[in-house]
């Protein structure tokens, strides 16, 4: 009797399944928690003074990075509690995984259409230089908004 591959390849597809199906889990549960320590102090008083400031200015200027400074431990504090931020690591993007990676390009997102002159592509190559990443996640990045027709 020869080799029929099949039974082994449905293994694999229900393993890769049921991997993927973790992933979507963990993405459920980011979607669900995303951002609500911005809702209580000591972060809501920092945002509602700032959010409309950084509204009218544009990413990365420095007026922009003037009004981060300003907004101190409120800032920091939503930093220490939210992992899809590179400033909830000691090295930045290079500490982080996969999911916290998506659920960052996923609040840069909506952080550029919070702006009057948002945009994802220039978000993502200015914070290259800001988060000390290289072209293989630039691309990535670039990639994956453009799949998505994010860009």
């Amino acid at each position: 009797m020869s080799y029929d591959s099949r039974p082994d390849t449905w293994e694999h597809i229900d393993e890769v399944r049921r991997r993927l199906r973790q992933i979507t889990i963990d993405l459920e549960r980011r979607a669900d928690d995303h951002d609500k320590s911005k809702l209580t102090s000591p972060e809501v008083e920092i945002f509602d003074e700032f959010t409309p400031k950084l509204k009218a200015t544009t990413y990365d200027s420095p007026e922009y990075r003037e009004f981060l400074v300003g907004m101190g431990e409120g800032l920091q504090h939503h930093y220490a509690v939210n992992d899809h931020h590179p400033e909830h690591f000691l090295n930045g993007i290079g500490d982080m995984d996969l999911l916290q990676v998506i659920e960052m390009l996923c609040d840069w997102k909506a952080a550029t259409m919070r702006h009057d002159d948002g945009d994802l592509f220039n978000s993502i190559q200015a914070n290259a230089g800001r988060f000390g990443y290289g072209d293989e996640m630039r691309h990535l990045l670039l990639n994956t908004a453009r799949n998505l027709g994010w860009i």
